[in-house]
């Protein structure tokens, strides 16, 4: 498959572009990697060096693909964090562009707004512009479970409560969801979930909770995702992204590192240990 990425990139740790790229690639991808900042580090650690890149500039990159006849070819593209509605205008204009030379390509969306404890992170705007402009147009998309109330506009207490949020997501334009950081009543004790819903079904894999926060997880979890979904379809996808979303987790807290060991767990990219159960839901 052939993958436009347009992110943001670090040089030291894995976010944006620099944690999906690798995964992409390690699965057999070819990738495009458009670059929206190129940061010394995640801005996690309360400094930073680097440019933003001009919303203009991002443009003249992907004008830079057109012109080499590649989008034709394209047969998916992921964006994550938009940090202005100009960014996320460039993206969306791509992937107008991309469909209209392939038809058959899909967008999927990791909408980056905030997360459980820190609430939103972003811009003012940033969380209105991405449900009202991007999410309608992605085929796929990859919230956590604060990102997937904001989008639904409704509280997730329980599973059905999050199925009933899902289902207000993908009568907006994705058919495919996938929830991550699931943490509802229905979850099992010192466990965390994540949960796909498309028109195949809809299905939940639980793994057991490690003591540890990274940067770049859910930026890696969708680009796993969609590589997974474009060969093989949402349930393998949902099953071998658990697998190795956990064992690049599992080895990372076992260092004691702050960012993911993806490098030093690449065989578990390309070879996922799907030893956890993807359950049916009604």
């Amino acid at each position: 498959m052939k993958i436009m990425s347009i992110q943001s990139h670090v040089a030291y740790g894995h976010a944006g572009n620099s944690a999906a790229v690798f995964p992409l690639q390690r699965l057999g991808h070819d990738v495009y990697p458009v670059l929206t900042v190129t940061f010394s580090n995640h801005t996690g650690y309360g400094t930073t060096r680097g440019p933003l890149i001009a919303p203009a500039d991002v443009a003249e990159v992907i004008n830079g693909i057109e012109d080499r006849g590649a989008f034709p070819g394209i047969d998916a593209v992921l964006s994550g964090y938009q940090g202005a509605e100009t960014v996320g205008e460039v993206v969306l204009d791509a992937v107008a562009r991309v469909k209209a030379a392939n038809p058959a390509a899909i967008y999927c969306c990791d909408p980056v707004m905030g997360d459980t404890g820190r609430g939103f992170y972003v811009r003012d705007g940033i969380p209105e512009f991405m449900r009202d402009n991007v999410i309608p147009r992605a085929d796929i998309a990859t919230p956590n479970q604060f990102e997937l109330e904001f989008l639904a506009g409704m509280p997730v207490v329980t599973q059905a409560d999050l199925l009933t949020a899902v289902e207000t997501v993908r009568m907006s334009g994705p058919r495919t969801v996938l929830v991550t950081s699931v943490l509802t009543a229905d979850t099992p004790a010192d466990s965390i979930q994540m949960v796909c819903v498309s028109d195949a079904g809809s299905w939940v894999v639980t793994t057991p909770m490690l003591p540890l926060t990274v940067r770049g997880g859910g930026d890696a979890t969708a680009a796993l995702f969609l590589a997974h979904t474009l060969t093989d379809g949402p349930r393998v996808a949902l099953s071998r992204t658990a697998a190795t979303m956990y064992a690049v987790l599992e080895a990372t807290a076992a260092a004691g590192s702050a960012e993911m060991l993806l490098i030093p767990t690449q065989d578990a990219i390309a070879h996922p240990d799907e030893r956890f159960e993807v359950a049916d839901l009604a």
